[in-house]
Order: C-alpha cells, then sequence, then structure tokens
C-alpha cells in the first residue's frame, strides 16, 4: 500500500481559544513495502502525522490518500508507546481482539491470532496475562495485535520508548525480523536516530513546530542488517549528520520561544 501526503496541515483549538499550528504542508509518498521512520524535535508534530495516517483525526487542510489493493483488509493497525493492553485478556485473547471486533468467528481468529502469536515468539505464551510479561514481551503483543487484522499499513508510535536499553536493542532486531517477514507498509516514530537508522528505508526529519518536512534521508546501508552494524563508523556518522539537523531545529525553537 503506497501512501501520499498532499499539502497536509493540522492545527488545534486550545481551550483558551487561540490556534496550535502543528503540521504545516507536509507532501511525501511512502512506497509499498517502505519502512520509513520519522524523528524530528519534540513537539514536531510526528506523532500528530501517524493520528492522522490512521484517520484517528481530520487534517486541516491536504489529504492523505491510499492506492493499491486493499481488499477488504485494514488500511492500518496501530503500535502505540503506551503497551495498551486488556490487563483482564489472555495474551491470544488480547492479540485476537481486533479480529472479534470486525466479527470473525471465535475458531478462525484464534487460529490467526495463534500464527501471530509464533511470528513475535511467544507461543507458549497464550493463556497467561499482561502482568505475567516482561515489558518486551508485552510489546510483541502489541505488535501481533496489530498484525493480526492484517492491516495494509502499520504504524509504530515510538513502541520501545518504555524498554530498558538492552531490551530496546533485541526489540529493534525483532520489529527488523518481522518486517522482513510481512513485508507491510511501516511507518515509524522514534526519538532514537539510531533506532531509525538501524530499522528504515528512509528517515523523514520533520522540522520544529509547525512540523514541515526538512529533510528525506536515504538509509545508506544494506539489508539485512545485525546488530554489528552500530560498530560501522558509516553509521555512526551517518546518526551524527541527522543529530545537526534535529539540533539545529531545537535551538532554533528555543530562541524562539525564550
Amino acid at each position: 500500500m503506497q501512501i501520499r501526503f498532499e499539502d497536509v496541515h493540522k492545527s488545534y483549538r486550545r481551550t483558551d481559544g487561540t490556534t496550535i499550528e502543528a503540521l504545516s504542508g507536509i507532501d511525501l509518498v511512502i512506497g509499498e513495502g517502505e519502512f520509513v521512520a520519522f524523528v524530528g524535535p519534540s513537539g514536531c508534530g510526528k506523532s500528530t502525522l501517524l493520528l492522522l495516517t490512521a484517520g484517528l483525526v481530520p487534517p486541516s487542510a491536504g489529504r492523505v490518500v491510499f492506492e493499491g489493493p486493499a481488499s477488504g483488509q485494514p488500511l492500518t493497525g496501530f503500535v502505540f508507546q503506551e503497551f495498551a493492553l486488556f490487563h483482564w485478556r489472555t495474551i491470544l485473547e488480547n492479540v485476537a481482539f481486533g479480529l472479534e471486533v470486525r466479527g470473525v468467528p471465535p475458531a478462525s481468529r484464534d487460529d490467526r491470532a495463534r500464527e501471530l502469536i509464533r511470528l513475535v515468539g511467544l507461543d507458549g505464551f497464550e493463556g497467561r496475562y499482561p502482568a505475567e510479561l516482561s515489558g518486551g514481551m508485552r510489546q510483541r503483543v502489541g505488535i501481533a495485535r496489530a498484525l493480526c487484522v492484517d492491516p495494509a499499513v502499520l504504524l509504530m508510535d515510538e513502541p520501545l520508548s518504555a524498554l530498558d536499553a538492552q531490551t530496546r536493542q533485541l526489540m529493534q532486531e525483532e520489529i527488523l525480523g518481522i518486517w522482513e517477514r510481512t513485508r507491510k507498509t511501516v511507518l515509524y516514530v522514534t526519538h532514537n536516530i539510531q533506532e531509525a537508522a538501524f530499522l528504515a528505508d528512509r528517515i523523514v526529519v520533520l522540522s520544529r513546530r509547525p512540523g514541515r518536512v526538512r529533510a528525506v534521508l536515504p538509509v545508506p546501508f544494506g539489508r539485512p542488517r545485525g546488530e554489528d552494524l552500530f560498530a560501522d563508523p558509516g553509521f555512526g556518522r551517518f546518526g551524527q549528520d541527522v543529530w545537526r539537523m534535529i539540533r539545529d531545529e531545537a535551538r532554533t525553537a528555543m530562541r524562539e520561544e525564550a
């Protein structure tokens, strides 16, 4: 599924009646099966862009266009920063929830949920509850739940930010493996530049608010990728180039707010 952002703007009205412009003039094309990461200074509209893509909020101007056969499948699946699991439901029931809402018969939805649980490496945990799992395992449940309805596009909003550094790196490799097996179109928001460079085909750098596309950077490292990439001097230099763009935008924003 290809996605086109055509001159997309988004503004919010504050409770005091003033307006805050979150995004301005976003023009961007995401290719089918592409993994694109969004980075930028805090408050630049990264998460808002995902909400617009999911149809959870409408654009103030412009439009988000999906192109390609959807064959009755949902356009998007969302993996949130918080685990957002139902603590009273088993892992199997959490993963199957989207199919339950869509009215899929119990046997069929359980078979599909078990397939996705195996995909994320949690087979054997179907009958457990979220509180019995580690943070990394719970986020894998969230990914399985999003994939279970077979969305055309997977949206991921800082899905690893709540994890410790060790678990985060392991989960980066898990996400990369899942993407390589499913080849979903992925839009991925993160503050972690190394994470973006490790996972993505391209990195979109957004400006300070209102968020605009400052740069679209192809990631210059081949696939498949492994943890040895982190030791590559070129990987470090690429990350520094991205950081300098974000740092410049953040410093300008601080001066404007002072």
